[in-house]
């Protein structure tokens, strides 16, 4: 499989904005504006971890991710904390869940971190300037699809390591030849 790209998180980010904005209007009839924000922050997480745990090469602790994401939002959703403490519990879900299976030091890790919040910083700038929940999912997820740029030193050319087995064997390899010969040269 291959890894995700760029234009596949932009067009994540189209299916998130739309998606977003078309369920916010409908659970806006259903409940308060409060609360329909929050049940979309949820359900916008927990699809966008889904997404990153299906897309990764990784196959260990899926379950257990998910497992604990579920249990940590359920938690949290008992919890009732404001807006934006849960919009902020909810982003470090995600860029941990990204770091995990995406990121391979503390430094891309701590890359995806910044990277985290300047998708909430230009989601910000967009709710404030234009109002539009449309914009702000959009923005932010644009900015997320950023994601794949972000170096992890998987591209590095090392050098190879020869380990006490292949030395052991190379040796044992070397004596057949060795004994082979004396067996080829006596008998002739």
């Amino acid at each position: 499989m291959k890894t995700p790209g760029f234009f596949e998180g932009v067009l994540l980010a189209v299916v998130a904005s739309i998606s977003a904005d078309v369920l916010f209007v409908a659970l806006r009839w259903l409940m308060p504006v409060g609360q329909a924000l929050g049940l979309l922050i949820v359900g916008l997480s927990f699809a966008y971890c889904v997404y990153l745990l299906i897309r990764s090469h990784e196959r260990v602790g899926r379950m257990t991710a998910l497992a604990l994401w579920i249990a940590l939002s359920c938690t949290v959703w008992v919890w009732s904390p404001p807006l934006p403490l849960l919009l902020l519990i909810h982003l470090g879900m995600v860029w941990l869940v990204r770091s995990l299976y995406f990121q391979t030091g503390l430094i891309a890790a701590l890359a995806d971190l910044a990277l985290s919040g300047f998708g909430l910083a230009a989601a910000l700038w967009a709710v404030t300037t234009s109002g539009s929940l449309l914009l702000a999912v959009w923005c932010f997820f644009l900015v997320q699809a950023l994601f794949v740029a972000i170096p992890n030193g998987k591209g590095r050319i090392q050098a190879p390591v020869e380990s006490v087995a292949d030395d052991r064997f190379q040796q044992a390899y070397r004596t057949a030849e060795a004994a082979l010969r004396k067996i080829d040269t006596g008998s002739a």
